[in-house]
């Protein structure tokens, strides 16, 4: 009897490891104490395992394959991203070991495992952009990225070769190419609470031709999404299902919109259907909205056609599935309309605001809006939560 309750427990731990795994990879991007297990079906290359070979687009615009790094004495190969808050929070660290190293020897590649298509709403509630190829060549223009950031959301061929579980996690081989060490950057996210420098300490001893002390790390961060697991997006889902309503403006209204009074940040947009850079870029503004509401980002489109045109404005901002706060001027007379707004307000839309709880303009833009720009600016205003502290001050120095 004692070997049959045996294998049941064994099954049942084996069903909680998966559970826990699955829970992990649908979790996104947890805090700095939530480690990230290696997912079953793509085991992390043992130490001392050759690196395998890969040939990847990057944000350069060029294909860069393992032998264009042959001459290195030390390869290491970080896993990284656009969207994920703790890749934010270690880009200039990844930035210091790429200059600290790269005369040295040290050839050091960044690769986005992450396929756009696999993330929800909750996954970029802390980003600017999502992980498309097209994104990650504006984030390199952005922040001044000058080593190798390479796309492998596609296949996750790489991603899955090396077990990558994790954004940041790092592999680093030796000059014959053998893996040497897996694992973290460092024991934190919070620059000034760093005690272990594993990678640093890993790359110094390789360039010292001494073995590695302590060759793997447990990781945390933002678990990778494989390809084969995506999810529906319970966010999207809940804006496809909310009602869309129009509410026709008062001056009243108005004056207490610009006031905000909402007592959270509040993005208002102005907007026409005979507007084409406002209809290009209306369904943008919506996944804006969605992007961060969670956080306490609020949102109102408020529309110039004329009253008689309400038809095609509610069958505009149906089929867009506007959940957000709608109105439309209930005057044809729309300089009158604007100035009890804003007598400041030009004439011209789109026109867009960011406003602080107690109506301070944080942020405006009059014509098509620079999305990244206008996204930074929100995020440079969200307060941080518990799990991703830092963010804030991330994204305010980054629209200085």
């Amino acid at each position: 009897m004692a070997q049959p309750i045996i294998l049941k427990y064994v099954r049942l731990a084996v069903s909680l490891a998966a559970l826990t795994f699955a829970i992990a990879a649908l979790s996104g991007c947890g805090s700095e104490t939530s480690e990230v297990r290696p997912d079953p079906a793509y085991p992390t290359l043992p130490i001392g395992s050759p690196a395998p070979d890969f040939s990847l687009p990057g944000a350069d615009a060029k294909t860069h394959a393992l032998g264009e790094y042959a001459s290195a004495k030390v390869l290491a190969v970080v896993f990284d991203c656009n969207h994920c808050p703790q890749a934010h929070l270690y880009e200039a660290r990844i930035r210091k070991l790429y200059s600290d190293y790269r005369d040295k020897g040290v050839a050091l590649i960044a690769v986005n495992p992450d396929n756009p298509a696999n993330l929800h709403y909750a996954d970029l509630a802390y980003s600017a952009m999502n992980d498309s190829p097209a994104e990650m060549q504006d984030r390199a223009v952005d922040t001044h990225i000058e080593y190798p950031f390479l796309y492998d959301g596609e296949a996750q061929a790489l991603t899955g070769k090396l077990g990558a579980a994790a954004i940041p996690q790092v592999f680093i081989f030796d000059q014959s190419r053998k893996l040497r060490y897996e694992g973290r950057i460092d024991d934190s996210e919070r620059p000034d609470r760093v005690k272990s420098q594993d990678a640093r300490n890993a790359i110094e001893a390789l360039l010292a031709d001494k073995p590695v002390s302590v060759a793997t790390t447990p990781v945390s961060g933002c678990a990778i999404i494989r390809n084969g697991k995506r999810t529906p997006d319970p966010d999207l889902a809940k804006a496809n299902a909310e009602p869309v309503t129009v509410t026709m403006t008062t001056p009243d209204l108005l004056k207490k919109l610009r006031a905000n009074g909402t007592g959270k940040l509040l993005l208002v947009n102005f907007w026409a259907t005979w507007c084409g850079p406002c209809v290009a870029e209306f369904p943008e503004l919506q996944n804006t909205f969605r992007m961060y509401r969670n956080r306490g980002l609020g949102m109102v489109t408020v529309s110039e056609d004329v009253p008689e045109a309400k038809a095609t404005v509610v069958d505009f901002l149906q089929k867009n599935h506007a959940s957000t706060v709608n109105y439309l001027f209930a005057s044809d007379d729309t300089s009158a309309v604007q100035d009890s707004f804003d007598t400041n307000m030009s004439g011209a839309v789109p026109f867009t605001l960011l406003l602080a709880p107690n109506g301070e303009v944080l942020y405006q833009e009059q014509g098509e809006i620079s999305m990244a720009k206008m996204r930074r600016a929100i995020l440079g205003h969200l307060a941080d939560d518990r799990d991703h502290p830092g963010q804030q001050a991330y994204w305010a120095q980054s629209v200085q």
